[in-house]
C-alpha cells in the first residue's frame, strides 16, 4: 500500500505579524522623510496665497490713489480718504485769447453767467464726463476756503453739470461757485477735473475686525455715510486676517506727498504672515 502526504501551503500568524511590523517600520521611515517636505510645500502655498492677496489689495490701493483730486487725500481714524477724478480736461478763459463775446469763457466774477466750453485737441470727442459729475477747479483742500471741494455753499470749488453736444462741447454748471470766491481762484492752466457721481469720496479702513475695506460713493461733506463697501483683503469670519499702520505726509510745498501704508496679513491658526510696505507718491499739484 502505499501511503501519501498532502502539504498545504500558506502564512502563519507569526509571519504576518512579522510582515505588519516590517511594513509600520517602513511607513513610519516614509513619513519621517515626507512630512517635512510636504508640511513645508503647504506653508509656502500658504505664504504665496497671503501675499497675492496683500499685493492685489496694494495694487487697487496705489492706482486709486494716483487718481486722487490734488490735495484732496487726508488720514482717517484707522485709514485714509481722497476725491477721486476719473478725467480732466480745459476750460475757456478771457486770458488764454479767447473772445468771450461769441464763446462761452468760465466767468470767475458773473453767477449768472453758468456755461463754458469745453476745450482740446479734439473738441468733437468730450472729456470723459456724464450729465450729474461734478468738476472741480484749482483745489487746494481743507483750510483753503474757498478751495476746498470738500466744501459746501459758497466754501467750495465743485459744482455738477450737463454737457451740450457742440463744437465745442458746452458744459453747463447748476451753479458757478467759482464766482463767489473771494478772490477768485481760476487754473493757471485753465484745467478742471472731473469726479464721477457714483464715486465721488472713496475711503480706505483698516477695521478692527480683520479686514481693509474700501468704500466708494461716499458724501463730500458727511463721508462717513451712504457708501458702498467691498472687502480687498482679510476677513471679519474667516482667514487671514488684516492689520494696518497708515501713515501720510506732504511736502513742505505741498506739491507732493507720500502716503506709507504697512499692511500685514495673518493666518491665525498657523501662525503663518505676511507684511507688504508701500509707499505712493501723491501729485497735489492743483
Amino acid at each position: 500500500m502505499i501511503s501519501r502526504q498532502h502539504s498545504s501551503a500558506g502564512f502563519t500568524l507569526i509571519e504576518i505579524v512579522m510582515v505588519i511590523v516590517v511594513i509600520g517600520i517602513i511607513s513610519g521611515m516614509i513619513a519621517i522623510f515626507v512630512a517635512k517636505p510636504v508640511l513645508g510645500y503647504i506653508d509656502a502655498v500658504r505664504r504665496a496665497e497671503l501675499t497675492d492677496a496683500a499685493d492685489a489689495a496694494l495694487r487697487r490701493l496705489t492706482r486709486d490713489v494716483h487718481l486722487a483730486l490734488p490735495n484732496s487725500l487726508r488720514t482717517t481714524t484707522g485709514g485714509f480718504e481722497f476725491i477721486i477724478t476719473k478725467a480732466g480736461g480745459r476750460y475757456r478763459d478771457a486770458t488764454d485769447g479767447s473772445d468771450c463775446t461769441v464763446s462761452n469763457c468760465l466767468s470767475f466774477t458773473s453767477a449768472s453767467t453758468k456755461t463754458f466750453d469745453i476745450l482740446g485737441t479734439s473738441p468733437s470727442n468730450p472729456p470723459l464726463i456724464n450729465n450729474g459729475d461734478s468738476i472741480v477747479i484749482y483745489n487746494l483742500g481743507q483750510g483753503y476756503t474757498p478751495a476746498d471741494a470738500y466744501a459746501s455753499g459758497s466754501q467750495t470749488n465743485r459744482t455738477t453739470v450737463t454737457v451740450t453736444s457742440g463744437t465745442p462741447y458746452v458744459a453747463t454748471m447748476a451753479t458757478n461757485v467759482f464766482a463767489a470766491q473771494i478772490p477768485p481762484l481760476p487754473s493757471p492752466n485753465f484745467r478742471f477735473q472731473i469726479v464721477d457721481q457714483n464715486d465721488q469720496v472713496i475711503r480706505y479702513i483698516c477695521n478692527g475686525d480683520g479686514t481693509l475695506t474700501r468704500y466708494s460713493g461716499c458724501s463730500f461733506t458727511s463721508t462717513t455715510t451712504g457708501c458702498s463697501s467691498s472687502v480687498l483683503a482679510g476677513s471679519a469670519t474667516a482667514e487671514p486676517k488684516a492689520t494696518c499702520t497708515i501713515d501720510y505726509t506732504s511736502a513742505a510745498t505741498g506739491r507732493n506727498g507720500l502716503l506709507y501704508i504697512e499692511l500685514k496679513l495673518t493666518d491665525t491658526p498657523s501662525g503663518e504672515s505676511v507684511t507688504l510696505f508701500q509707499q505712493i507718491h501723491v501729485d497735489n499739484a492743483p
